[in-house]
This record gives C-alpha cells, sequence and structure tokens, in this order.
C-alpha cells in the first residue's frame, strides 16, 4: 500500500468511498471500533487508514482536549475529505503516508492505534499488527476492524456451485483460496499474541440487501471492494464472461421476487500492550473463566428477512441500495475495471451458454443446470416450476 500519487480517477474514488461505501460498510465497523473505547485525557492517539474521517470525527469529539491525533493514509484525496469534515477541530495534524512495509513512528509512543478496514489491504496482517503495537505505549491498546470468516457466503456458495457445475477446477481452487484468505477468530487471536499483545475479538454481524443481481454488482461496496478478486478468479476472456452471466442468472432466478442477502461477519480486534507474557494472560483468564471472544447481541438473535441496505438482526429502520451507476469505472483493460457482459445494457446471452438446452429453454431456467435447493428449508426448487411437488398449471 504505497503513497498513492493524486489523480482525478483518486479523487473520484475518494468522493464514492465518502458517499456511497462509508455508510453501509466503513460506518460499520468503525462503530464497533469505537464501542467501550476509553480515550486518554492527554497523550497521543495513532489512526492509521483513516479514509475519509470516520471514525476519527467522533474520537476528536469525545477525546480530553490535552490528547492529540495523528491520522495516516495513502491517498491524500482520501485525507482532503477527511481534513474538511473536522473543519477546524484542534489537536489533530494529518499526514499523508503509508503504514507498508514499516510505520515511520518511534516505539512506544502512542496510547491508542486504531485502524478501521486498512488490515485487509496490507500484505502481511500478523506484520502489520506487529508494527501497530510497536508504536504503542507498555498500558496502550491497538485497535482495529476488518471481515472475518462467513463474509459474502452467500455469493461465495453460488460461484463455487456455478463452477462446480461447469467444471471449472482451476477457478475452484482460486475461489477456495479466497474465501480461505478471510480470518477466523482464532487467526486474528494469534495475531495479537504474536504482538505481544493480550486479546480480545469481538465479533458482530450484519446483512447487505440488493434487489437483483445487477445492483449486487453495481453496488460500490462491491464495484470497488471484492469484485475486481471475484473477476480474478474466472480467469480471462470469454470463460470470466461466461462465469458471470451463470452467476447472475442464478442470483436471480433463485432470488427472484425476493432480495438478495449478503452477511457480512465484522470482527473488532482489540489488543492491550500491558508488558504481561500474552500467553500467560490467557492462561490466567481461562483459568478464571473470563470469555475472550464476546459476540454481539445481534448475532445471537434470529435473523429476520426485510429488505433494506444494511440490516441488523431485530433492527426496523432498512433502506434498499439502489444502484450506483459510476461514470468511468470501465475505462481501463484489467480485472477491476472490465466490464463484465452480463450486465452491459444491450448485450445479448451468448448463443453457446444454451448448448446444452432446447432450442425452446428460456436462459433465465435452471441456471446450475439443475435444480437448486432453498438454503434455509432444504427444499428443492426449480426456478421455472417452483417448490418440489408444485403443479406448473396450478396458477
Amino acid at each position: 500500500m504505497a503513497v498513492q500519487k493524486r489523480s482525478h480517477k483518486l479523487e473520484k474514488l475518494a468522493r464514492i468511498y465518502d458517499d456511497q461505501i462509508a455508510p453501509v460498510w466503513g460506518a460499520r465497523f468503525g462503530k464497533m471500533l469505537l464501542r467501550n473505547l476509553a480515550l486518554p485525557e492527554r497523550g497521543q492517539i495513532l489512526d492509521i487508514s483513516c479514509g475519509t474521517g470516520y471514525p476519527l470525527v467522533e474520537v476528536l469529539r469525545r477525546k480530553g482536549e490535552a490528547a492529540r491525533v495523528i491520522a495516516i493514509d495513502a491517498s491524500s484525496a482520501m485525507l482532503d475529505i477527511a481534513r474538511r469534515k473536522v473543519g477546524g477541530a484542534k489537536g489533530v495534524f494529518f499526514r499523508t503516508e503509508s503504514p507498508v512495509p514499516r510505520l515511520s513512528f518511534a516505539d512506544d509512543v502512542y496510547d491508542l492505534v486504531m485502524c478501521n478496514l486498512g488490515l485487509s489491504e496490507m500484505p502481511s496482517v500478523k506484520t502489520a499488527i506487529s508494527d501497530f503495537a510497536r508504536v504503542t505505549k507498555l498500558g496502550g491498546e491497538v485497535r482495529c476492524t476488518l471481515p472475518l470468516e462467513g463474509s459474502w457466503q452467500e455469493f461465495h456458495d453460488i460461484y463455487r456451485e456455478v463452477l462446480v457445475k461447469h467444471d471449472r477446477h482451476e477457478s475452484l481452487d482460486r475461489l477456495d483460496r479466497h474465501v480461505a484468505s478471510y480470518p477466523t477468530v482464532d487467526d486474528c487471536e494469534a495475531w495479537l499474541r504474536a504482538a505481544g499483545l493480550e486479546p480480545r475479538v469481538e465479533i458482530d454481524e450484519f446483512s447487505l440487501l440488493f434487489r437483483s443481481a445487477r445492483e449486487f454488482f453495481f453496488a460500490p461496496v462491491v464495484e470497488y471492494g471484492p469484485l475486481t478478486e471475484w473477476k480474478a478468479i474466472s480467469g480471462a476472456g470469454q470463460e470470466l464472461q461466461d462465469t458471470f452471466w451463470y452467476i447472475k442468472e442464478a442470483i436471480d432466478a433463485y432470488f427472484g421476487g425476493r432480495a438478495f442477502q449478503v452477511t457480512i461477519k465484522a470482527g473488532l480486534l482489540v489488543g492491550k500492550k500491558s508488558g504481561r507474557d500474552p500467553h500467560a494472560a490467557l492462561d490466567d483468564d481461562v483459568s478464571t473463566g473470563r470469555v475472550e471472544l464476546i459476540e454481539s447481541a445481534s448475532v445471537q438473535v434470529p435473523a429476520r428477512i426485510a429488505q433494506g441496505s444494511v440490516r441488523d438482526s431485530g433492527t426496523a429502520e432498512l433502506d434498499i441500495l439502489e444502484i450506483q451507476e459510476v461514470e468511468g469505472s470501465q475505462d481501463n483493460i484489467d480485472y477491476g475495471d472490465l466490464a463484465l457482459d452480463a450486465f452491459t445494457d444491450g448485450k445479448a446471452r451468448p448463443h453457446h451458454l444454451d448448448h446444452s438446452r432446447g432450442a425452446t429453454a428460456s436462459h433465465d431456467a435452471d441456471p446450475f443446470g439443475d435444480d437448486l435447493d432453498d438454503a434455509a428449508t432444504g427444499d428443492r426448487f426449480d426456478p421455472v416450476r417452483g417448490p418440489a411437488g408444485a403443479d406448473p398449471d396450478d396458477k
């Protein structure tokens, strides 16, 4: 994550992130980071990869007058938005700087080091957390957020079914490696211990909902998030295009008439730099019955199907994600900007995708090539005939 050279494209990305991604993504993780956060009255706080300024603005509101915050980000365009948000707030200093390969700060400087969603962009999360711990004072705290194992699972399951059905073995291996790259709670605790920190990991769960496959893939949180990696999994050329036709049809056939719900597992990593052996600290906690993994109440409440862009279980205020067509998002020939034929206006479905069906078969029917299982009930589901046992003539 090198310092990014200023460009019109990066300025546009910063605006898109702040307007359309941060409210449904960064802010959700940022609120976790602020949970039960004790800010120092004096001392120093480091905000790594601060983006467009959340949760920085809330930290500035809560901190003591004598405390100061140093906020760094590799994108000067992001920092400009953050500067405007904090206005004339005192005790905050911005610097265009990348935390990779190593923070430029001396050892044992900060009372609090925080990083909201920056870890996923770093070459080695373990190395990054160790460096965060290095610049933290004894008695200080490191707080980071990131998506955990199980995030985007509904999409990954559909993707896997498509690849299995069409014998895309190399792509399937790439998908499995991608899914495995999302850390487990055990991974997170191990990283914190390796950095000499007493570990605590909190998990939360929320859902993103979309009206259709098209809306899913055009939502900025997807288009500027994991979509580039999802494209690369499929390979290149027509194989990639065909795979996403099948994925589109599978989503729309299975979820037709109801929102496509995708689960996000959010993790908060908290590490205390106490000077104690973190392994000994863990043994003490086990003997006293202390629970290191904290699940939020929303995870324990049964999921409630409802329309909305972001949903916690039991939350009533919901908004549907709108399609966000972003100008210039398909200008360059790379996976990040490569247009998907299945979502290009006016693009016809390739005829060769119908080679295994009759001449009159609908391309909306059975995109996997066989029936679908209802994930909730286990019932078989045919997108043409409906639930197993239904009579297609009963209208």
